[in-house]
């Protein structure tokens, strides 16, 4: 017989589990200890969740593919399906089904289905069989998911020649990482300069020397006509000429396309939902034709746009989190109100606050950086979710906020530049109200990481900007010669606002086990090296302790 406290669960399910879905889930499980929610995954992909924004440098060979693993769902709290796609939404009856046969019914669900890599229809690439996926021609790959990234590396050892079609942020990182492999690349981008979204064309040309530097040939302006195939095999790229230049045939065994992503919308059109460039949503992140649906990530046209960022992302992940389990908590349907509904920004009793114990809970900690971009209804803060950084090795480049070319200056903007293309550099930052609203970096990581700390932290800026050009915004103390001397509060891995306090704190002394408590290093990866040094420093220290502890 059911008690009077017993409640029936309410179940959510994922479809998808990328980088997205997968911290949709885990943000989810942080915050219903009492397993109020019934989760299912639905992952078309057999693998475990993995770090999409490290293929690139699994391309370069500077991370190996088991590392960019990321930390798995608890499969005693959620049902993850790996491999098991969506094919249909019964919305009506509130139910998905998949293409293995099973039927998952749901009260709340959310696509987090992601993109596709854009195949562009040039001649003697673009096939269609009877089966309905693009065909390829050996040797052309996209990059978008871990099989891309291991048969790209594995097409290295049989051409030594290697053309990147699309000079975006990926395009960029791919040529950099085959260049650092010892292929002749060539970087062909149709746009005046790479990385044209985010950098104007000085900032461009600082970036196009640096790649030169590193073996990378950059044809800007250039458009490819046709990819040259002989016995199914790629051989080369033929690049549409103009009033000046003749067509141009670029020989490559190898062919990287990194021209963009389509977001995967099928399943929401299908459904009768409505759906842009990608699947539109409010900025609660449910479809305007069923408040019970919801969309995440890459797949998500949200009202403030979307930049295909995973910070935004993740971003949109935690908000949604939240609406959830507040929803589960009182038992209401997502959407109307009425008693017993807790007023916005209201504190969960499954949330231990600041002021209510030792520490707050880790949900609430690793959410403290992104607790500013809430929903309202004059749209959501995206600071701090808009930062791009290029992962090319020891090639600087980040942009942020207002930055890029054809953007128009709003009242109160003030814009100082460093141009510094002998020196291998490029400053230009953009301050409004004693804040800085925008940068752009390139060739200087330390002030790169500066400007980045002071724009997501919203750090007041000196009353002269140009000060931001080459100084840090506050003095910075002498590294610290050991973990021992580092505050607690010293962020560790930016991404996720990780502190070396949180790494202390969450009982681990392995990198898998504090990826998994905290999720350092599951970002950019860029903090790895500091986390494994804490991890060690945190295992010494605790050795002598435990050989101290009475036994009995």
């Amino acid at each position: 017989m059911n008690g009077p406290n017993l409640r029936v669960p309410v179940k959510v399910v994922v479809v998808g589990s990328g980088m997205v879905g997968a911290r949709l889930v885990d943000e989810l499980l942080r915050r219903d200890p009492d397993g109020v929610l019934d989760i299912t995954v639905l992952g078309a992909e057999p693998y475990e969740p993995y770090n999409r924004v490290l293929l690139s440098d699994v391309v370069a060979g500077r991370t190996d593919v088991a590392a960019i693993t990321m930390p798995v769902v608890d499969a005693e709290r959620a049902q993850v399906l790996r491999g098991v796609a969506a094919t249909r939404i019964d919305r009506s009856a509130r139910v998905v089904l998949a293409d293995d046969g099973s039927r998952h019914t749901y009260d709340h669900l959310v696509l987090a289905t992601g993109s596709e890599a854009r195949v562009p229809d040039i001649p003697g690439l673009y096939g269609r069989p009877a089966a309905g996926t693009p065909s390829l021609p050996a040797g052309v790959h996209a990059l978008r998911t871990l099989d891309d990234a291991r048969e790209i590396v594995a097409a290295t050892f049989n051409t030594p020649r290697a053309v990147v079609v699309g000079g975006g942020v990926l395009g960029v990182e791919a040529a950099h990482g085959l260049a650092g492999r010892g292929l002749a690349v060539t970087l062909v981008h149709p746009a005046s300069s790479p990385m044209d979204r985010q950098l104007d064309p000085e900032a461009g040309d600082v970036l196009r020397a640096g790649l030169a530097a590193a073996g990378v040939v950059v044809r800007t302006g250039a458009q490819p006509s046709e990819v040259l195939v002989a016995g199914g095999r790629a051989v080369g790229v033929r690049l549409e000429g103009d009033a000046v230049l003749a067509d141009e045939v670029v020989a490559a065994g190898l062919v990287v396309l990194a021209c963009g992503t389509v977001p995967e919308t099928r399943l929401a059109s299908d459904a009768g939902l409505r759906v842009g460039r990608g699947v539109v949503v409010g900025h609660d992140l449910a479809s305007p034709d069923d408040p019970r649906v919801f969309a995440v990530g890459d797949c998500a046209e949200p009202p403030e746009g979307s930049r295909g960022l995973v910070a935004e992302g993740w971003d949109q992940a935690r908000r949604l989190a939240e609406h959830l389990t507040e929803v589960a908590a009182v038992g209401l349907p997502a959407t109307g109100s009425g008693p017993g509904r807790p007023a916005p920004g209201a504190p969960r009793a499954h949330l231990r606050l600041p002021g209510q114990g030792d520490r707050p809970s880790m949900a609430v900690r690793l959410g403290t950086a992104l607790a500013t971009r809430a929903a309202t209804d004059h749209g959501v803060e995206t600071r701090g979710t808009d930062v791009v950084k290029l992962k090319a090795g020891t090639l600087s480049v980040v942009s942020m906020g207002v930055c890029g070319t054809g953007r128009a200056p709003r009242p109160g903007e003030r814009a100082v530049r460093l141009s510094d293309p002998a020196g291998g550099r490029f400053v230009e930052v953009v301050v409004a109200d004693g804040l800085l609203v925008g940068a752009t970096c390139v060739g200087d990581p330390r002030v790169g990481a500066d400007l980045t700390a002071a724009y997501t932290r919203r750090t007041p800026v000196p009353v002269d900007p140009a000060f931001l050009l080459l100084t840090p915004v506050a003095p910075t103390a002498a590294p610290a010669s050991s973990p021992e001397h580092m505050p607690d509060d010293a962020v560790v891995c930016r991404c996720n606002g990780v502190t070396k306090g949180d790494i202390v704190a969450c009982g681990s002394t392995d990198l898998a086990g504090i990826a998994r408590e905290t999720r350092a290093t599951t970002g950019c990866g860029g903090c790895k090296d500091a986390v494994c040094g804490l991890a060690e420093w945190v295992a010494r220290t605790r050795e002598p302790a435990a050989q101290e502890a009475p036994v009995g």
